[in-house]
């Protein structure tokens, strides 16, 4: 009897079948994600003509695994840099289409009969899209570089966020059958919260510790620090109460902006290829013949719902948020589909017992059929583009340009807006840093305090007097960042003067840093004194004059300021030179690794036709570590040579089809006869005899090579070519050709 646990037949089962299958699906030449949907089907409960998984428990688990590692490659892809570029259009578009979905999901629950909270949970499912399956399309389809995929993932990281939103809004429904605004407010703060301490403090310390290990650090140390990381993120993100695949997510977009982000990507990719394998074969498993029989009707209604509606939806939000038409309808068309997180949803909603049983394997077949849909959707997108572009009217299109090229502040005046800006932002990243610092002191430090002086029978107001004091010290930089920075007397004053009735925006924002410093200090002082509030506020108040008077505090944050950019743009400042704002919209540079199966390869910069042809300039080339800055027209391409190309999209995507170019084949045969061997044996009269191999000219005159002579009892393995052939020598020679050895004598 075999003592393998079950998941080593599960495993196998697998990925034999999800090999035989994605083979299958390549040879059709259609996406690799429905191959793996295929294989779930296969061995999944429902198909009893095939080997089936025994142990579900752990392919969940498995499943699981798979999509922390597709949110952690989506995260090592995803620049914080071009959020910023795509931000509005990602939070308009996911709002857009929110509101659209919820609204027609209600409409589509009770026209087939269901019940309120049946309907408030169809609408929240059919709001959000799939990560993992318009990123695996994605690569399948390879089309991550196209322009509109930047918008469609800036998309996708705004839904993911109002998912989380989400599950606290219908817990809340679940339990309470009433809406809770205070908690939802509660969560919105909670996660902006997290979000801002985990960014802030990751791209402090981990490219320094990166950065330190580098030296010591080989391609296999690295994919398991990086994965460590990964993992250790997850685990902090679902201890903080949000999910594992946000934790993936932004972990991956820390380690983003190393310059050790290329390389964990490469390393990264076979983990992910495999075990999002796992999850798709997974979700195939759900397919339930029974349920598509019994449901069929509720299950294309919603299905045609969301593929037709959800994409209008994202279009219509696209366009909205200011991008042009072909960019809105080729985004757009991305998200025609449900997909993990609807699978939570469903499941939240069975655990309270608020939602119809059935809804769950509708939900499930549902998704199965537009992930099936979603490639070819995203396909259809520039022919439906081209073609409206031929139908619509000129004054439609003519509107639509004007409105996309609308960038013009109205109703507010522009200094005051920055200043905002500016302050709000300000009050946010410190504000939240600070309030990160103090929960850690009162949580973590003083209990820590209090256990070791009580243990040594000290009198705990001293290690009270000592947290606060290396609580302070530690907030002190921050706390002047908070307060002083960015602060120019001089510049609001003349603001207060110039612009009237700007003191309503102005000053009460100054007035709220001073407020939350003093604020955070008193709870500080609070939480280790116990004073009462008249002491606190004035230890607090105290305390902050002292901070902000203190040089040495000024200096602190300087040096972490410092660092910190420099660790945020250590991946930028890897590039020859950056490209001006101005130019930001139009141009962008990129490094692309040239495969050995490029036409480029062995040919110089001025043959490729990078200027004349592309259209793009080649900044410079990375070979063996070395780096050429604007290297001449004469430089020659070899194969893995790394290439910062400056370029638009259009020219980027154009010129990458030519460097990373992929085989058609991984493997090609080589057959064994392919080269045939030969026994010469020198005698007397043979015209080779008392000639060298090198006057021999074998290799000129038959295509052939010696590889061996005998000659008595030595051999001589691959002989110099100043060896003399004697009468007697036996002589073996290699050739693709046929030789008639008869003619060497």
């Amino acid at each position: 009897m075999s003592s393998l646990p079950p998941i080593f037949l599960d495993l196998a089962i697998i990925l034999i079948t999800a090999g035989i299958t994605t083979v299958i699906f390549k040879w059709l030449k259609q996406p690799l994600v429905l191959g793996y949907i295929v294989a779930g089907f296969f061995i999944g409960p429902y198909f009893p003509w095939f080997p089936a998984i025994t142990d579900s428990t752990n392919l969940h688990v498995w499943s699981d695994i798979g999509i922390v590692f597709l949110m952690f490659a989506l995260g090592l892809e995803f620049s914080v840099k071009k959020l910023k570029k795509v931000g509005a259009t990602g939070a308009i578009t996911a709002l857009t289409e929110l509101a659209i979905m919820f609204l027609i999901g209600n409409m589509v629950g009770h026209l087939l009969g269901w019940g309120n909270m049946d309907c408030i949970f169809l609408g929240c499912m059919l709001s959000i899209s799939s990560t993992t399956i318009i990123i695996k399309s994605f690569d399948d389809l390879k089309l991550k570089q196209q322009k509109f995929t930047s918008t469609v993932t800036a998309v996708l990281v705004v839904e993911d966020l109002i998912a989380v939103l989400l599950l606290v809004i219908l817990s809340t429904l679940s339990v309470s059958k009433s809406f809770n605004g205070g908690e939802l407010g509660l969560s919105i703060v909670k996660l902006a919260f997290f979000l801002v301490v985990w960014f802030t403090f990751g791209i402090f310390l981990i490219p320094t510790f990166l950065r330190w290990m580098r030296k010591w650090m080989t391609e296999e140390t690295l994919c398991i620090v990086a994965v460590g990381l990964c993992f250790g993120m997850v685990v902090l993100a679902d201890f903080a109460g949000f999910s594992t695949a946000l934790g993936a997510f932004v972990m991956g977009a820390i380690l983003a902006e190393t310059i050790e982000a290329d390389v964990i990507h490469r390393i990264i990719t076979p983990i992910k290829n495999l075990f999002g394998a796992v999850f798709f074969v997974s979700v195939g498993m759900l397919v339930n013949p029974e349920v598509l029989v019994k449901y069929w009707l509720p299950i294309l209604v919603i299905a045609a719902t969301v593929i037709v509606f959800k994409s209008t939806a994202a279009t219509t939000g696209i366009l909205l948020s200011g991008r042009p038409l072909k960019t809105a309808m080729q985004g757009g068309f991305c998200f025609c589909q449900i997909g993990e997180f609807s699978f939570i949803i469903a499941g939240l909603g069975l655990s309270f017992g608020v939602i119809d049983p059935n809804l769950y394997p509708i939900i499930v077949s549902v998704s199965i059929i537009t992930t099936f849909v979603t490639p070819y959707m995203i396909k259809a997108g520039t022919p439906a583009f081209e073609l409206a572009d031929r139908k619509l009217p000129r004054k439609v299109k003519m509107a639509l340009e004007r409105y996309s090229s609308s960038t013009k502040n109205t109703g507010h005046d522009k200094a005051v807006t920055q200043f905002v800006t500016k302050q709000l932002v300000t009050i946010i990243i410190y504000g939240f840093i600070l309030m990160a610092l103090a929960l850690l002191s009162s949580l973590l430090l003083k209990p820590l305090i209090d256990d070791f002086f009580a243990e040594w029978g000290i009198p705990a107001i001293w290690g009270h007097l000592l947290g606060l004091l290396v609580t302070l010290l530690v907030m002190a930089p921050f706390l002047w960042a908070l307060a002083v920075k960015g602060v120019n007397r001089q510049r609001i004053r003349k603001m207060l003067q110039t612009y009237h009735g700007s003191q309503v925006a102005v000053i009460p924002l100054l007035a709220l840093r001073y407020f939350i410093a003093v604020a955070l200090v008193g709870f500080v002082v609070s939480a280790y004194l116990k004073a009462a509030i008249g002491l606190v506020i004035i230890i607090a108040i105290v305390a902050v004059v002292v901070i902000l008077l203190s040089r040495k505090a000024t200096d602190s944050y300087n040096r972490i300021e410092e660092r910190f950019v420099s660790n945020f743009n250590q991946r930028q400042a890897q590039n020859s030179f950056k490209i001006p704002q101005s130019l930001e919209q139009k141009f962008s540079m990129e490094r692309m690794t040239v495969t050995a199966y490029s036409p480029l390869v062995g040919k110089t910069l001025a043959e490729s036709g990078f200027r004349n042809d592309y259209r793009v300039n080649v900044a410079s080339i990375e070979r063996a570590g070395k780096i050429h800055d604007l290297p001449s027209k004469d430089f020659l391409i070899m194969p893995g040579d790394r290439l910062t190309i400056l370029g638009n999209e259009d020219q980027l995507a154009h010129v990458r089809s030519d460097i990373e170019v992929e085989p058609d084949m991984l493997i090609h045969d080589h057959s064994d006869n392919e080269i045939n061997i030969y026994r010469l044996e020198i005698k007397d009269k043979s015209p080779l005899a008392g000639l060298d191999i090198r006057k021999a000219s074998l290799k000129d005159k038959h295509h052939s090579m010696v590889i061996a002579i005998e000659r008595g009892k030595d051999y001589m393995l691959n002989p110099v070519a100043d060896t003399v052939f004697q009468p007697g020598d036996v002589v073996w020679m290699v050739s693709p050709e046929d030789l008639n050895v008869a003619d060497f004598n």
